[in-house]
């Protein structure tokens, strides 16, 4: 395993029942294999930023209207706004899937566009568009949207639906978002062989819970 790759790991943590030493054990994890970010729910955010003060090159990372996507853009705004305040530096938003497949293209533009503009200058934001539901047609739709909106990445899954990343997904994205877009590869990437393969495929991100597993060469059990 390259530490290139390690550095690509937003290191996950979403589960409801995730507790205070919970916590502690991934951020504590991410500042010995020095990985991209930790990912957390909004909750922990200002706890995660607290105890990452002294690791810069780890960031805060969060989810917005995670994981159906179904809250308001307003919702969505406020919810990256006060995300940032708490000490986020990045935040990976869920779509409007009902919107994208009603084809209101619009909405969905706008949806994302709340969350950018919400974010300006302050966070990234990464677009998870959630492609287990939906066709080939609409994935493309979804990250063409995601670029006109102004989005840092698209990101494949929340890891809370029916399915995760994989490298079809990864090279269809990566073809339509260009080489200046991140793509991050979420949900099912369990070990170094995952890993590899989605970045050979093209993302330049990896959202895992197994990044300490990657990290050693091991296979995770974990669903994320």
């Amino acid at each position: 395993m390259t530490q290139t790759i390690i550095n690509m790991i937003d290191h996950t943590l979403l589960k409801a029942d995730a507790t205070r030493e919970d916590i502690l054990k991934i951020v504590h994890e991410a500042k010995e294999y020095l990985f991209a970010s930790v990912c957390v729910n909004p909750t922990w955010v200002k706890t995660a930023a607290e105890l990452l003060a002294d690791t810069p090159e780890v960031k805060v990372c969060t989810v917005i209207g995670f994981p159906l996507g179904a809250s308001t853009s307003e919702t969505k705004a406020f919810e990256t706004k006060n995300a940032i305040e708490n000490g986020a530096d990045e935040v990976d938003m869920v779509i409007n899937i009902a919107a994208l497949k009603d084809q209101e293209d619009e909405l969905v533009e706008r949806d994302i566009r709340a969350v950018v503009e919400a974010a300006k200058d302050k966070a990234l934001v990464k677009v998870i568009i959630e492609t287990c539901l939906l066709t080939n047609e609409e994935k493309v739709r979804a990250c063409e949207l995601a670029v006109k909106a102004g989005a840092d990445f698209v990101k494949t899954s929340t890891g809370f639906s029916t399915g995760g990343a994989t490298t079809e997904d990864i090279r269809l994205m990566r073809q339509i978002v260009g080489p200046n877009i991140g793509v991050k590869a979420s949900g099912g990437v369990r070990s170094r062989e995952d890993a590899v393969a989605m970045v050979e495929a093209g993302a330049t991100r990896i959202g895992a819970s197994s990044g300490v597993s990657i990290a050693k060469g091991e296979r995770s059990n974990s669903t994320y």
